[in-house]
């Protein structure tokens, strides 16, 4: 299998929540970093939770919402597509796939599309539910497709990357890259931005492509893989990427985070750091977790260090999701965490339910939305005490 999750450490983590010290020394792996109380300095409130079907479980997908419009989209493994009310959590309507939905929703022109384990990409009107289209590729489809200017963009585990017609799911173009023969479970999602599509690779190459027809722009080198074996030469590119229209930053495991040139993939700068979870940009500052679960603020310009935050070590977070001046990620232990983003401060913590929060939360007319790995969905405010 290609795409190899790491699955001693995965299978362990809803085992280390009943008995985190036993397993850890079973499973070789750092305990996670025991919670302490914190002085809560914004008031967060749970507007409303809702069971979305029976999640991922242990399959490694990182499934998590979209939100547009008003509305919540969520999708689920064997329960297939949901289309909630965001302010209610009311059902508006419910849509099944042909094969268990793998990835999670892209949302765009009046579409929802997502991916299955079989390959297919479904695309569904975003007001009825009713499927447009559905499309077969080559490989499993693991994170959300992107819809920009009539096309959707949609990501192979196998490394392809497919330009899709809107209205027809005709296939426009294919992007093609051979990956490593190790890595991690999971793909970098893609992004479009002014008729570029960007888009990270497991063997650490950011890559920019023209959105009319997949043409190569650029090619840059986050990080190399260095070592004697596969696993030591692991650098991919799993984590969301970010742009500012001029410029887009990514992270690699066991590698560098990066910001290069949105033109022409010139890199700006670059510090030592791995991640997999991917990039938040909130005003001048990059937000970032690394791979051992502390929190970084570093200044967008330069990667200079503002602010660490390692009280979270060993948690196993999600990627970093904005939320007014805080950033908020899920934990192991069902744990939400609110950081504010000048002082890195732990500023609110609620805890969702005992299951892991894998997915980065969306953030959308300032509510939360935060996905379990068993299919929980729950809505929250924050405000200023």
């Amino acid at each position: 299998m290609r795409k190899l999750l790491l699955i001693v450490v995965l299978s362990s983590l809803s085992l280390v929540a009943c008995n985190k010290e036993r397993n850890a020394r079973k499973n070789n792996i750092i305990p996670p970093t025991e919670l302490t109380d914190i002085v809560a300095k914004r008031s967060v409130s749970r507007i409303w939770t809702r069971s979305t079907g029976d999640g991922e479980g242990r399959l490694g997908l990182r499934q998590g919402p979209a939100a547009a419009g008003g509305m919540v989209y969520v999708a689920d493994v064997e329960d297939g597509l949901r289309a909630m009310n965001a302010e209610t959590g009311g059902v508006q309507w419910s849509a099944n796939a042909s094969s268990g939905i793998s990835s999670s929703p892209g949302v765009g022109e009046g579409l929802v599309v997502v991916g299955t384990l079989e390959g297919e990409a479904l695309a569904f009107e975003v007001d009825t539910g009713a499927q447009r289209w559905s499309s077969q590729l080559s490989a499993e489809i693991l994170s959300a497709p992107v819809v920009s200017r009539g096309i959707v963009i949609v990501r192979g585990n196998d490394g392809r990357i497919h330009g899709l017609d809107a209205n027809t799911g005709t296939q426009l173009w294919q992007y093609d890259r051979t990956t490593p023969t190790l890595t991690l479970r999971g793909n970098s999602p893609v992004i479009a931005d002014a008729g570029l599509v960007f888009a990270g690779f497991d063997d650490g190459h950011l890559v920019a492509l023209r959105l009319e027809d997949g043409g190569l722009v650029w090619d840059q080198a986050v990080a190399v893989g260095e070592g004697r074996t596969d696993l030591d030469r692991m650098v991919d590119i799993d984590g969301r990427l970010a742009s500012t229209g001029s410029e887009v930053y990514a992270a690699t495991y066991q590698g560098q985070i990066a910001a290069v040139t949105s033109e022409s993939g010139r890199p700006l700068w670059a510090r030592p750091q791995s991640s997999y979870t991917g990039i938040a940009l909130v005003g001048d500052e990059v937000i970032t977790v690394d791979s051992e679960g502390n929190v970084w603020g570093l200044d967008r310009r330069s990667g200079t260090s503002l602010w660490k935050q390692d009280k979270l070590a060993h948690r196993w977070l999600s990627g970093p999701a904005q939320q007014g001046n805080t950033v908020l990620v899920g934990d192991l232990e069902g744990y939400v965490h609110w950081i504010d983003v000048d002082s890195g401060e732990l500023v609110a913590r609620e805890r969702f339910g005992k299951e892991p929060i894998r997915a980065t939360p969306v953030v959308s007319d300032g509510i939360a939305f935060v996905q379990t790995t068993d299919g929980e969905l729950a809505a929250y405010r924050i405000n200023n005490l």
